[in-house]
């Protein structure tokens, strides 16, 4: 279980607003609804601002009771609804918005959502010193700072789901199957599926790869009848089409792969367990930290601890893959 940071309110706080931004995430709900109720629990009112900093600059916000968030927990997506807001890269318009929520008589903001999200976060608070706190919601499991991110168990859950049914048929007609999962800029979800699965292979962005090299390797596994699942997880990468690409090289070396995208079904569904968890334990740290007087922090987990780190180590560092667990895949396939 986490443990949750014990702190003493240092600021009093009349209202705070929450919002969901960028790409939706499994347990975003579950964080929706711990930042509300806790808020409300130690007498502050809460804004649920729609559809991310879209909503924000326009002011499409509403106040929300306990009964608002009720029955939610289970449930995929966002009730915020969420969006991608290239406008708030310009800092005119977020004047605009901390203007709203001055007006609004909003003294504090939450911020669900991912890296380019949690920049956004760190903008408003630092230009307009308007408090605010982040929390990781992404799938990718790319936020420096912790080890965790709300809706990344439940996306490897649903890609296990999915493989294990490919494989049934993989096995079957003895084909080779490249499952592509999502993960444009780091492996993380295509390293945890592939261990978890038993893939032979897995081909991730965080690291240079060669297809040919790539081919080459898996022709001589199956030569050697090293290869047991049938299953190469691939993260789809910046440019689309290398699963495809793969393919077509595979054939070339006498291999019949055939490709099956997961998609935006590892985004949705019902959050697991430990997802909503996490986002209830972060949703509730959120508000805890407001009234202690934090402001440009993100409440993550390091080791089982939830921990405030400031947005601005967040937004410019990357998170490392770990090397040992890519290779592990190779090993212990054979």
């Amino acid at each position: 279980m986490y443990k949750l940071p014990t702190l003493t309110p240092t600021r009093s706080l009349n209202a705070i607003a929450v919002l969901t931004s960028g790409g939706d995430s499994p347990g975003m709900n579950p964080a929706i609804r711990a930042v509300v109720r806790a808020a409300l629990h130690s007498g502050i009112r809460v804004y649920g601002v729609q559809r991310g900093y879209s909503g924000l600059i326009i002011g499409d916000m509403d106040e929300m009771q306990a009964g608002d968030v009720s029955n939610i927990v289970q449930r995929g997506g966002t009730l915020l609804k969420s969006d991608r807001c290239a406008a708030f890269k310009d800092p005119v318009v977020r004047k605009q918005a901390a203007t709203i929520l001055q007006e609004k008589g909003v003294d504090g903001l939450v911020v669900i959502g991912g890296d380019g999200s949690l920049t956004g976060a760190h903008l408003l608070a630092t230009e307009h010193n308007i408090p605010v706190i982040g929390l990781p919601g992404t799938i990718d499991n790319d936020i420096y700072g912790t080890d965790d991110t709300i809706g990344f168990d439940t996306a490897v859950t649903t890609a296990l789901d999915a493989i294990d049914k490919i494989r049934d048929t993989a096995l079957s007609h003895e084909n080779l199957f490249l499952v592509e999962v999502m993960g444009r800029n780091s492996g993380f979800i295509a390293t945890q599926v592939g261990l978890a699965c038993g893939a032979e292979m897995i081909v991730v962005p965080d690291f240079a790869i060669q297809i040919e090299s790539i081919c080459f390797q898996l022709a001589a596994d199956h030569a050697a009848g090293r290869g047991s699942s049938g299953i190469i997880v691939v993260a789809e990468g910046q440019q689309a089409g290398l699963t495809y690409r793969l393919a077509e090289q595979l054939k070339g070396h006498q291999q019949d792969a055939k490709v099956c995208i997961l998609g935006h079904i590892q985004r949705g569904g019902s959050p697991t367990g430990h997802d909503r968890v996490l986002a209830s334990c972060l949703g509730a740290a959120a508000i805890t930290c407001l009234r202690a007087g934090y402001n440009d922090k993100m409440i993550g987990v390091d080791r089982g601890e939830i921990v405030a780190v400031p947005l601005e180590h967040v937004v410019n560092r990357n998170k490392p893959l770990n090397p040992q667990l890519v290779e592990l895949v190779n090993i212990l396939h054979r």
